[in-house]
């Protein structure tokens, strides 16, 4: 039977740090991406302190199921972006559904790039 929350192996605080920061600078660079799109022109800086939600939210939460990740990173990521852009929670709403479906597609092709390179013949 498959559980249905991940089961991390013990890691090191450097292996902790590391996706930490690779998850805050992927989640930062869509952050940007999503409120170009939604909201014009935006400094960069601001997207940094956005991608800190989810980050955070998705090594905190590692240990739980995907749904609780995702709702509570959703939760995290709406409040963060209408706090640091500070926009109407309606327009934040629509900054948050494009940031996911950014991150979601970039997670998608690097997954599916990486089981591509796992095939090719050595």
């Amino acid at each position: 039977m498959v559980p249905l929350a991940v089961q991390p192996s013990p890691g090191t605080l450097a292996q902790y740090v590391g996706t930490f920061l690779a998850g805050w600078l992927l989640f930062s660079f869509t952050a940007h991406a999503a409120a170009t799109y939604v909201l014009g022109e935006v400094p960069w800086k601001r997207a940094f302190l956005v991608g800190l939600a989810p980050a955070i939210v998705t090594i905190a939460l590692v240990r739980y199921s995907p749904l609780v990740i995702v709702a509570v990173g959703l939760t995290a990521d709406l409040v963060a972006v209408h706090a640091v852009y500070r926009v109407k929670y309606r327009t934040a709403l629509l900054v948050v559904v494009m940031h996911y479906v950014v991150s979601l597609a970039l997670v998608l092709l690097a997954a599916n790039l990486l089981a591509l390179l796992g095939t090719a013949p050595g």
